[in-house]
C-alpha cells in the first residue's frame, strides 16, 4: 500500500512536470509494468481531471489542477503526519522517510506562505467602523481565508434592523465591496437561505473544520437586477436622462446590472435599466441632482417630487 501512494504522487508530478507523457515512460519511471500504470491512473483520475486525448498523446491535466505536491486541508495533514506511525517499520521501502519529510515541509511551508499574503491583504485593505463603536474588528483574514479553503465560519454577527445579536454558522461565499464598505454574501444555515452580511457587523468570527461545495452557486446570477448589495423582490425599471455634465461619468460606473445607454444629439445619456430594489437606485440617483432626471416610471417621478418638497420645507 505504500509503495501505490507513493507511486500515485510520482506520478502526479511527472504528469504536471511533462505534460502529454506517455504510459510507457510512467512505467519506466516507476518501475512497473503498463497495466499497474493504467490501475494507478484509473484511481488518479477520481480526484484529478486527468486526460488522453488519444494514441500517442500522453496524459495531461484538464483545467488549472496543479499538486504542489498536495492541497492539504487541515483533517488531511493531521492524517498524513500520523502515517509512519501506523506503518510496519520492516516494510517500509528506502526513500520513504526522506520522499514523507519533502512532503510535510512543502505543505507546511504554503501555508505559511498563504497565511503571510493573507495578512498582507488584510494590512492592505482598510476597513471603516461604525460610528457608534470605539473599535472595530478587522476580520477580513480569516473570511478570506474561508472563501479560499471553502469552509464555514461561525460567527457571532449584530443585526441592526432587529437590534439583535446572534449565533450563526455561514457557508462564505463572496466579499463585496460597496460604498465604502465590505459585504460577505454566504449561506447562512440558521436562515437556511443565502443571505449578505455587512463586514462591520461581525463581532466575532471562528474558522471551522467544516467543508462546503457552493452548490453551482453563481454570483452573476443572484446580484443580475441588483443595482448596490441588498436584493429586493419587485422588479421596476427606470428610465432617466444624464446631463452632459455627468454622461461619461454614468458610463464608468461599475455596476451588476446591464442598463440600456443611448447619446442624444446634445450630450446628455439615457440610461434603463431594470432593478428589484427601488430604493437603493433612488439614492443613488439622488446624488446627480438636477443633473438626473427620472423620465420613468412616474410613480418614481412623483415619490421624488415629494421628497423634494420636504426638503425645501425643512431648509425654508
Amino acid at each position: 500500500m505504500t509503495d501505490k501512494v507513493i507511486r500515485i504522487f510520482k506520478i502526479i508530478n511527472a504528469i504536471q512536470s511533462n505534460p502529454g507523457i506517455t504510459a510507457t515512460d510512467l512505467a519506466f519511471r516507476c518501475d512497473v509494468t503498463l497495466r499497474t500504470i493504467y490501475r494507478d491512473l484509473d484511481i488518479i483520475s477520481h480526484f484529478a481531471p486527468v486526460t488522453n486525448e488519444g494514441r500517442g498523446t500522453g496524459y495531461r491535466f484538464l483545467g488549472k489542477f496543479f499538486q504542489y505536491p498536495l492541497d492539504f486541508s487541515e483533517q488531511e495533514a493531521l492524517a498524513f503526519s500520523l502515517l509512519p506511525s501506523v506503518l510496519n517499520p520492516d516494510k517500509i521501502p528506502p526513500g520513504f522517510h526522506t520522499a514523507y519529510d519533502k512532503v510535510m515541509g512543502t505543505h507546511l511551508k504554503e501555508k505559511y506562505k498563504q497565511n503571510g499574503i493573507l495578512e498582507n491583504i488584510a494590512d492592505i485593505i482598510q476597513m471603516g467602523k461604525p460610528a457608534y463603536r470605539k473599535e472595530s474588528r478587522n476580520f477580513l483574514q480569516p473570511i478570506i481565508g474561508a472563501i479560499l479553503e471553502q469552509r464555514s465560519i461561525r460567527t457571532i454577527y449584530h443585526s441592526q434592523s432587529r437590534n439583535a445579536t446572534t449565533e450563526r454558522e455561514i457557508n462564505p461565499y463572496y466579499l463585496i465591496p460597496r460604498d465604502q464598505r465590505f459585504y460577505l454574501i454566504g449561506y447562512c444555515h440558521v436562515k437556511g437561505a443565502i443571505r449578505t452580511f455587512r463586514m462591520s457587523r461581525f463581532q466575532q468570527v471562528e474558522v471551522t473544520d467544516s467543508s462546503f461545495d457552493k452548490s453551482g452557486f453563481n454570483i452573476r446570477s443572484y446580484l443580475k437586477h441588483t443595482w448596490s448589495i441588498n436584493r429586493g423582490n419587485k422588479y421596476i425599471r427606470f428610465k432617466v436622462r444624464f446631463s452632459p455634465e455627468v454622461a461619461r461619468y454614468i458610463k464608468e460606473e461599475e455596476l451588476f446590472v446591464h442598463p440600456r445607454m443611448s447619446d442624444e444629439q446634445d450630450g446628455s445619456l439615457l440610461f434603463e435599466v431594470t432593478v428589484n430594489n427601488a430604493n437603493e437606485f433612488m439614492k443613488w440617483i439622488l446624488q446627480y441632482g438636477p443633473n438626473a432626471e427620472i423620465l420613468e416610471p412616474l410613480s418614481a417621478r412623483a415619490e421624488l417630487q415629494l421628497q423634494l418638497e420636504q426638503w425645501v420645507g425643512l431648509y425654508q
